[in-house]
């Protein structure tokens, strides 16, 4: 299990952003030596735990339970086949890219080290939104990339902060005592809302949006 790259993106004006500022930083290059990962604050105060990457919505993206994501270079590679089209690392705005972990059947809590020194810990899966449509530029990308098999990639809180590189190995460290995985999160929180309530059994990794979801669900049709 290796980290391929490690991606960070400039905050540049485009037009389908939501962010009130009307820039995103979602056009993620990778970048060459190591490069410093911590926490970089609550949800909607700290933006970016990923030194020199730029988060400029911070209703739905950054804080802490956002620090990271991560996504796996073969399904990037199952998108290269679908779309007919070169995908290089960090075309989905994601920070960092792996190879041989299985990012989607990762357990919310579970705990990665990253090299000597990093340890991340999965906390859900992106949901994706319109400034990654009109970024990738795929009629329907929403739904297609919501159902696809390929699944959402991680995101990730820091729970050792430190320098990571391309060629980093990667560690899985623990494994939570429950069975609720980023890909079935994600399908809870898109397509399957019913199952919203069964996820709370990971509520004390979840990141906080993912987790008022579930609780407002379980909330409205606790009595029905």
């Amino acid at each position: 299990m290796t980290l391929l790259s490690v991606n960070v993106g400039r905050a540049e004006p485009l037009e389908y952003t939501d962010a009130a500022s009307g820039m995103t930083g979602i056009d993620k290059r990778p970048v060459e030596g190591p490069v410093r990962i911590e926490a970089p604050g609550a949800p909607g105060v700290g933006a970016s735990g990923v030194a020199g990457d730029a988060v400029c919505d911070l209703r739905f993206h950054g804080g802490n339970d956002r620090a990271a994501y991560a996504f796996a270079r073969e399904d990037m590679d199952l998108w290269e086949r679908e779309l007919g089209r070169e995908l290089a690392n960090g075309s989905f705005g994601e920070n960092l890219t792996t190879r041989g972990l299985d990012v989607n059947g990762a357990l919310i809590g579970e705990r990665w080290r990253i090299g000597e020194e990093v340890v991340l810990e999965v906390t859900g899966g992106r949901i994706p939104c319109r400034t990654f449509a009109g970024f990738v530029e795929e009629k329907g990308w929403v739904k297609r990339f919501t159902q696809s098999e390929a699944g959402p990639g991680a995101l990730l809180r820091v729970i050792v902060p430190g320098e990571v590189k391309a060629g980093d190995p990667i560690t899985v460290l623990h494994r939570p005592d429950h069975d609720i995985t980023v890909a079935r999160l994600h399908r809870a929180a898109t397509t399957e809302r019913d199952q919203l309530p069964a996820m709370l059994a990971a509520a004390e990794w979840m990141e906080s949006g993912l987790l008022a979801l579930a609780r407002r669900y379980k909330e409205k049709y606790a009595s029905s």
